[in-house]
């Protein structure tokens, strides 16, 4: 599993939690062969920009250990949620 930056304490530092929420975006895991322990099948997670993965095909997320980590991009599906779901979502973490 890659891994650059973890942990609630350096996404706070670089801002993610002061985020618009109309710009935060979600996933859903529909592959997790290889990170069975890290990744739960149907569940969503948040994702955290970082174009210089992305433009890789990978993706950032907050995965179960509750720190950011990259995977494969198709590994996800994008989903649309409602600024008061993203809300109650965001409360939730």
């Amino acid at each position: 599993m890659k891994h650059m930056e973890s942990g609630k304490k350096k996404l706070k530092e670089r801002g993610i939690y002061k985020m618009d929420i109309n710009k935060i975006k979600y996933v859903v895991c529909i592959n997790n062969e290889g990170y069975q322990a890290s990744l739960e099948l149907h569940k969503l997670y948040q994702v955290i920009p970082d174009k210089t993965i992305e433009d890789d095909g990978d993706i950032r997320i907050i995965d179960e250990s509750g720190e950011d980590y990259i995977y494969p991009a198709f590994y996800f599906k994008k989903v649309s949620l409602t600024k008061d779901v993203k809300s109650s979502l965001l409360k939730a973490s």
